[in-house]
């Protein structure tokens, strides 16, 4: 599979659908899958045609995470940095390669994305597990179908939460313990009730209900849409988002060097497998 056939690019009047497209594996998000999306993304921002962007995925899932166990694992392949500086993680040993790797493809490309001067929407159905999370969350608006469910069950691992912890934002300090306490599953409902997405529709309903959406934003004017994006994102960090991930994320990465030294992986010998049949 190509770095072409793992994300969709369509065009709907002034909405662009960037869709991802691994349902084989539940839409596992590989390093090659990032690039993409970063290419989908920077075409849709150039795109003076185009107003908002809807972030969805194919098939049953929106996104099972990233990828730990698939066929397409590309951890040990090399690709040109974009979201930062940091070298190449390729060849490196321990926490040198992590987090050279996690600042570029998971913390670094999702701050670039929701720093993107369009609204972007994320289409959510099914399963949005960990680093699918991540990316909803960069999202501006998340429209959820009432079979999605949330989770970031990490913890499982040792591991507090996600690169791109947003949790207290997302939902609030209290809450954002439990759910990463127990890691369980969070029905659209309740996730509507706590303020994590927009919106719950039915099922059959999730596509046109989102293109609705996206079609009225862009009615509005473009530069008010990305001033307008910007005065809240700008207050959000104020309320201490990006200085709270740069902390998290060091602890992130104390955690896996912890189990690397004491244990058999940095990932505290789970798998993909291992960690769906805990959540669920």
């Amino acid at each position: 599979m190509s770095d072409d056939d793992v994300v969709l690019y369509r065009t709907e009047g002034p909405v662009a659908v960037v869709t991802m497209h691994r349902p084989q594996y539940r839409n596992a998000q590989n390093s090659a899958m990032t690039y993409a999306l970063d290419d989908a993304f920077y075409r849709a921002a150039a795109d003076d045609d185009v107003k908002v962007i809807v972030l969805a995925g194919s098939g049953e899932h929106f996104s099972a995470g990233h990828d730990i166990g698939t066929p397409g694992r590309d951890i040990d392949q090399s690709f040109d940095r974009r979201a930062g500086l940091w070298w190449d993680h390729v060849g490196k040993n321990g926490a040198e390669s992590r987090y050279a790797r996690e600042s570029e493809v998971y913390l670094g490309m999702c701050r670039r994305w929701r720093e993107l001067p369009k609204p972007t929407i994320a289409m959510v159905q099914g399963a949005c597990i960990a680093g699918g999370l991540m990316l909803a969350w960069c999202c501006d608006l998340v429209i959820a179908a009432d079979n999605a469910f949330f989770a970031d069950p990490v913890v499982r691992m040792g591991i507090p939460g996600v690169e791109y912890f947003a949790h207290p934002w997302v939902m609030g300090p209290r809450y954002a313990k439990e759910f990463l306490f127990l890691g369980e599953r969070v029905a659209a409902d309740r996730a509507l009730a706590l303020g994590m997405v927009n919106r719950v529709v039915p099922r059959d309903e999730l596509e046109t209900s989102t293109m609705d959406i996206a079609t009225r934003i862009a009615a509005m004017p473009r530069l008010g849409l990305a001033l307008t994006k910007k005065a809240v994102n700008q207050a959000e960090d104020l309320m201490g988002l990006r200085a709270g991930m740069d902390s998290v994320f060091g602890l992130h990465h104390v955690a896996h060097a912890h189990n690397a030294e004491v244990g058999q992986d940095s990932l505290g010998g789970h798998d993909a497998r291992s960690m769906r049949d805990r959540s669920s």
